[in-house]
């Protein structure tokens, strides 16, 4: 394990930060495969930093073709203890305008067949995710939001369907009879890992348009996202470098010992090969 660091996925827009000072790129070997990109390490705001562009440089992994296990072991590996997820979404609720930020706390599951946990091979467990952001760390993002003057809404539901097709219009329409909040394609696998990971997750929901249940708008196309996405980005950058110096280092939420009653598996019948593959994860259960 590194020194502990803060994790930052970057989604669609946002491909690197500037600031990061004492840059170095790490390449981390994963049980799992490789990650989406290497790993920019180096120090932002006077904190350690691990940033991953989640659809590698370039934007070259679809939604369904991330290596969720891969991303999240590299962060757990380098020292990661808090990860902030920046997304870019479709709003659900006209109260959530194109260019607004949401920090969700709940997600909902459309995705279909996706590995979203480190256990198997002989290991069994059941984390706790009735809650699954860490709320220490919204709580930072959000009042970096307010700080640098963003319009942010805490709390609600983000959709994470499969793509990388948008909705039909009779999906979009029910999905708002669901009351989400928020629709996207890659966050709930990464806050399951990280919650298996003991590593505290939020995300930086950035709203890029009405998805297409909004009538009066124009159906949704890539040309509108592409546009709304940079400006998202620049926005997300300035929140970033305002809640990284406000998260606390000593964590005192339950992120930090999720797995320490979840393992059913007697320790002693969980098979080597498999206690050294899942070493970095859950070693301190092992011993």
């Amino acid at each position: 394990m590194g020194e502990q660091m803060i994790g930052i996925i970057g989604g669609s827009g946002l491909y690197n930060i500037e600031g990061i000072r004492e840059v170095t790129s790490v390449s981390v070997d994963t049980p799992f495969g490789k990650p989406s990109d290497s790993f920019t390490v180096g120090t932002l705001e006077g904190r350690k930093v691990a940033f991953l562009p989640r659809h590698g440089r370039g934007h070259t992994i679809l939604p369904s073709d991330l290596n969720f296990r891969a991303n999240i072991y590299g962060m757990k590996k380098l020292g990661v203890e808090h990860i902030i997820a920046v997304s870019a979404v479709g709003s659900m609720k006209e109260e959530i305008h194109p260019l607004d930020i949401v920090i969700p706390d709940q997600f909902f599951d459309r995705t279909r067949g996706r590995i979203s946990t480190f256990f198997g091979e002989g290991i069994v467990g059941h984390v706790s995710f009735a809650d699954p952001i860490c709320g220490e760390l919204a709580s930072a993002l959000f009042n970096a939001a307010k700080l640098v003057g963003a319009r942010v809404h805490k709390g609600g539901t983000y959709l994470c369907m499969e793509g990388p097709l948008f909705s039909t219009r009779a999906e979009s329409n029910v999905y708002r009879q669901w009351g989400v909040s928020v629709i996207g394609m890659t966050n709930l696998q990464e806050a399951k890992l990280a919650r298996e990971a003991e590593i505290c997750y939020s995300t930086l929901a950035m709203a890029t348009d009405y998805d297409c249940w909004h009538v009066s708008e124009e159906p949704v196309t890539l040309e509108m996202i592409v546009g709304n996405l940079n400006k998202n980005a620049e926005t997300a950058k300035r929140i970033l470098k305002a809640a990284i110096p406000k998260i606390e280092q000593k964590r005192t939420c339950a992120c930090a010992t999720a797995v320490q009653n979840a393992i059913v598996t007697h320790k002693d019948l969980i098979p080597e090969s498999t206690k050294e593959k899942l070493n970095v994860i859950f070693g301190k259960y092992f011993r």
